[in-house]
This record gives C-alpha cells, sequence and structure tokens, in this order.
C-alpha cells in the first residue's frame, strides 16, 4: 500500500522514524544515488536524483524542482496557462517511502516516486499522484470502496545500432510467436529476474502483435501503487534493454502503420474485502454497483481519451479493427469494444473479475488516467447509471442508424476533438480541479499544434522516443 497522507515540511513522524534505517540499508546494498521520479501532464517521465546520503533531507525537506514542468510538451516546449508555465516559483519533491525500490536492473541506484508539495506545506493543484491519491481516499471514506488497479505495458523492441531516431525491430518472426520469445530469451530472462528482485509480481510476459512488440501483465494494486508501478515497470525494462545493446519505445505509434503500444487499464472496486464484479445478480455475475461503475466510464470515454490518449500519436493508433476499442460499447472478453468485461475462470472469479479499459496507451500519464477513469465510474455509482446492451464482435459492422440505435459513439478520432470532450466534462475536470484540467487542455493543444501539417509517418517519428 502505499503512505495516503500527504507528506509536510520537517517530514511525517513515521518516515523520520526509518529513514536512518533506510539509509544505512542502502548504503550496504551498495546503493550510491535515488532516482525521484514523477510524470508530467505531457506523459513524461521526469527526475530528479539524489546521493543516498541526502535521502533524510529529501524526506524532511524535499527537493526543489520548478512547476514550469506542468506544462512542459513531449518535445520540452512550454505552454502556458493563468496559473501555470512561469518560469516563477519552486516546489518540494518528496519521495514516498513506502515505494523507494533498490533497482536490480540499474546497480548503483534505488528509484521513488514523489508527491509535489508547494514551499509553503500546501498539496500542488498539478500533482497528479496528489490528486489521484485524494479520489482514492475519497471513495473509501465517502463510500466504503476500494479500487484494485494495474496497467498492462506493450513496448517495441529496437536495435540500439540503427541509424538515429530510426526504429529497426531488434527480433523477427509472427505474433506471439516462439521465434520472437527465443531472440529475445536473455534480456527477457533478466527483465523477469530485476522485477522479481524489486517485488514485481509478474503475471506473464510474451511477445505481442506489431514489429519488435512484447507485453508484460503486472499483479493488481492499490491505484496510486498501480501507477507507481507502471512506472517503475517501465524504468526497468529500458534499463535491463539498454544493458542488451537494445533500445525501447512504449509510444503509441512507434510506426505510422499498424497497430501501435497500449497500456490497457484493469480495475475493481470492493466493500469489505468482496469484489463487486463476482458474484452479484447483474449480467457476468456483477454488482449493481459494478455495473453502474462501468456505465459511468462509458457515458465519459469520449471525454476520457483526452487524458487516456493524450498524444497526436494516440490517434494513429486508435483505429477500429485492430483491438485499440475505439468504439462506446462494451462487452464480455470483447476485444474490439472500449470496456472488456473480464470475469475469470471458474473457481477465481472472485478475485480476478475486473474491468479493463482499453482507449489507453502508455504516453498518458498513469496517475491522471486512473483518477479520471475512477472519477467516472464512481460518478456512475452515484447516479445509478444504468449499463446498456451488450456489444459482441466487432463494432465498425454497424451502419449510422445500427450505431445509433445501440448508443455505439465513435471515439475521438484526433486530440483536439478529444479537448473538445474533456472540456465539456463537468465530472473530469471535477475531479483534477481547476489548474490541472487546465494544464491538461493547454498541454493537448500545443502538442496538437506542435505537430500540424505533419503526415503520419512524422508524427510517430516525432514521439517514437519520447515515451
Amino acid at each position: 500500500m502505499t503512505t495516503l497522507a500527504d507528506p509536510v515540511p520537517g517530514g511525517r513522524p513515521g518516515d523520520l522514524k526509518r529513514v536512518s534505517a533506510l539509509t544505512k540499508d542502502l548504503d550496504l546494498r551498495g546503493v550510491r544515488g535515488i532516482v525521484l521520479a514523477y510524470v508530467d501532464t505531457a506523459g513524461v517521465g521526469r527526475v530528479k536524483t539524489i546521493p543516498t546520503a541526502r535521502l533524510e533531507s529529501a524526506v524532511r525537506w524535499g527537493v526543489g524542482m520548478s512547476p514550469v514542468f506542468d506544462t512542459f510538451l513531449a518535445d520540452d516546449s512550454i505552454v502556458t496557462t493563468d496559473v501555470l508555465g512561469s518560469p516563477d516559483g519552486d516546489l518540494r519533491l518528496y519521495p514516498d517511502l513506502d515505494q523507494l525500490t533498490v533497482l536490480a536492473g540499474q546497480p548503483g541506484w534505488a528509484w521513488a516516486p514523489v508527491d509535489r508539495i508547494t514551499q509553503e506545506g500546501d498539496r500542488h493543484p498539478g500533482c497528479s499522484r496528489t490528486v489521484l491519491r485524494r479520489i482514492v481516499a475519497d471513495a473509501a471514506e465517502q463510500q466504503g470502496l476500494t479500487v484494485k488497479a494495474a496497467v498492462e505495458i506493450e513496448w517495441a523492441v529496437g536495435l540500439d545500432s540503427a541509424p538515429e531516431g530510426e526504429f529497426v525491430p531488434a527480433v523477427s518472426g509472427p505474433a506471439y510467436g516462439a521465434v520472437r520469445q527465443v531472440e529475445l530469451s536473455d534480456c527477457t530472462a533478466d527483465l523477469l529476474e530485476a522485477l522479481a528482485a524489486q517485488g514485481v509480481d509478474v503475471d506473464q510476459v510474451h511477445p505481442e502483435y506489431a514489429a519488435g512488440q512484447f507485453e508484460i501483465s503486472v499483479g493488481a494494486l492499490d491505484p496510486v501503487a498501480a501507477a507507481d508501478r507502471s512506472v517503475l515497470v517501465r524504468q526497468t525494462i529500458r534499463a535491463v534493454a539498454r544493458r542488451h545493446g537494445l533500445r525501447v519505445s512504449f509510444a503509441p505509434a512507434y510506426l505510422a502503420e499498424g497497430v501501435g503500444n497500449g497500456g490497457h487499464l484493469h480495475l475493481s472496486c470492493w466493500r469489505d474485502g468482496v469484489n463487486l464484479h463476482a458474484g452479484g445478480e447483474g449480467r457476468y455475475g456483477m454488482t449493481a454497483e459494478a455495473e453502474s461503475f462501468a456505465a459511468g466510464v462509458l457515458a465519459r470515454l469520449p471525454a476520457l481519451t483526452a487524458v487516456t490518449a493524450p498524444s497526436p500519436a494516440s490517434y494513429l493508433r486508435l483505429k477500429p479493427s485492430q483491438w485499440a476499442g475505439v468504439f462506446t460499447a462494451w462487452g464480455r472478453e470483447t476485444r474490439e469494444t472500449a470496456l472488456r468485461v473480464v470475469t475469470g475462470t471458474t473457481g477465481r472469479r472472485d478475485q480476478d473479475a475486473n474491468l479493463e479499459v482499453k482507449p489507453v496507451d502508455l504516453a498518458a500519464n498513469p496517475y491522471l488516467a486512473l483518477g479520471c477513469v475512477i472519477a467516472a465510474g464512481l460518478d456512475g455509482i452515484a447516479r445509478s447509471l444504468p449499463l446498456p446492451q451488450e456489444i459482441t464482435g466487432d463494432p465498425a459492422r454497424f451502419d449510422a442508424d445500427e450505431a445509433a440505435a445501440l448508443g455505439v459513439r465513435r471515439l475521438p478520432v484526433s486530440l483536439p476533438e478529444a479537448v473538445e470532450e474533456f472540456r465539456a466534462d463537468p465530472v473530469l475536470r471535477d475531479a483534477l480541479g481547476p489548474v490541472l484540467a487546465d494544464a491538461v487542455t493547454a498541454v493537448r493543444l500545443g502538442e496538437a499544434a506542435a505537430v500540424d501539417g505533419l503526415d503520419d509517418a512524422r508524427v510517430a517519428a516525432a514521439y517514437r522516443w519520447k515515451y
């Protein structure tokens, strides 16, 4: 579990009791530096690093970082809002000791996610990790609900020796093919070893559909820890690959054509230790609350895409009939609908049943994506929204009249279109707060403007190595 309390100047008492022993242990394990990690509004991982000996100071007083990064674009240019984007000011990065991890893939280093607070000790309204923690805490306190979540990770493996900026697949062979597994056998074995040493429980890792592509599925945690884990796993994949002379891309579309990299979200709601997605009287064992949670997410999917598919490259991936889930529809184990109801196998359904949200990629800030999806689902529960008719097969087969009759709508086909949906959605904007909601809008429109006029190949190239 992650720490639910906000950091405070001077340090939380529990952290102060632990930090001395942790520092000694890190030193004995040969750790010389600590990566302090967060994800910006554009979905880019940003870091500061400190010597291990400075951990106590970081726990007490944080580490300085400019708030300007909340309006950075993926190419490091800056947009502005009424509040953010100025060169003025400072924030403090406070590491979460509950998630401090020695990096097996990067000897000599440890890693910790951070929360960002102001110099006055207040929550920074642009900190997506803090916002997600608040959403999770409010659900527990006000509705007695807890959420478990996991983020699937797909990535493409290329040769580090390829010409600058280009992608040359490091492996050959068909999708899900044994050829790929053998060709990357040493690297993936080292990856599994590193993740096990870091306490990450892996469900599976396998070759995927696109050129050079792999996927890893990890165990579910509370949403903040699940987002942390997504960041940590990607850090580890990248580090292990580099040690094998390989380069990885988590970009939504690293090539202009074909299937891109997804970052599907899996969520389940629980009350008093009982999974609401199993054992109920609704469809496929869902309780009424689980159905309403799914209905809430379904209703806000067009606006959610501004958060879950936040890059111009995302819309090269979000195409019909490519398992990206580009229609507002749901179905049991239906991989072309935006929401896939996963029941799990007989004997495990009370533990495994969950909801998969498919139009999500790894350009998304995982804290923002999980926070907004959960907020949408909780709104569905609060309003007892009914879950519409299930869709089987590929929704692309419906003509316009059939789709309208079934309530099946195509998700936005461009980032500006998604932004307009987000701007008009009070639930998502309220969940993020005005400062962060405005940053999302400004950054998305900035990304769209940055690639205006580029063809698909140049858009894919622009973001290929940003994520």
